[in-house]
């Protein structure tokens, strides 16, 4: 289940949630973020390797890259497992922003994005066929869990878009990690 939640700056002492898809979607879109549900019941192994993940979903990307200019499209998996997912995780707990669109379709598992509208902060837990797409430029951190598990399909115009431009911000640590979030710990 997705779940919405919207704090105002600098502050996670309250805040407003959202658990049904339908709201949840009108009002990311109002924010310029889309969010859409998409089918994600092909049977793969939690070992599926990227050609595997690509092949299942093949029309379902080629389809979005048609409709928002995308070129290419990449597998990123990430388990507890992986000797560095730690680091991985603490890389992305620091706001940046890319040149190109961030665009995700999650086909297993779950992660929560933060994204920074300059008025507020809107923290987006997505999971199995949920697809998001942050807009080029947009102020944002992700968080995968201390022990994490997803595999998302990635689509980009240009590789090189997918660098983030780290702000130096200390924004992230007001805001509870995706940990300490009961309902979204599964």
């Amino acid at each position: 289940m997705s779940l919405l939640r919207i704090y105002p700056v600098n502050s996670a002492e309250s805040y407003t949630e959202m658990t049904d898809f339908d709201e949840i979607r009108a009002y990311l879109w109002k924010k310029g973020v889309l969010f859409e549900r998409w089918e994600a019941g092909a049977q793969l192994a939690k070992t599926a390797t990227p050609e595997e993940v690509l092949a299942a979903y093949r029309p379902s990307i080629e389809k979005l890259k048609a409709e928002r200019g995308f070129r290419t499209e990449d597998v990123v998996a990430i388990h507890a497992g992986l000797p560095n997912h730690a680091e991985m995780r603490q890389k992305f707990l620091n706001e940046h922003t890319h040149t190109d669109d961030e665009a995700r379709f999650f086909v297993d598992g779950s992660g929560l994005f933060y994204i920074n509208t300059g008025a507020e902060i809107i923290a987006l837990l997505c999971t199995k066929g949920d697809l998001v797409n942050v807009p080029a430029g947009t102020k944002h951190w992700f968080d995968m869990g201390a022990e994490p598990f997803f595999q998302c399909v990635r689509v980009f115009t240009d590789p090189a878009g997918w660098v983030g431009h780290f702000t130096g911000s200390t924004i992230t640590s007001q805001y509870p990690l995706r940990d300490e979030y009961p309902v979204f710990a599964g």
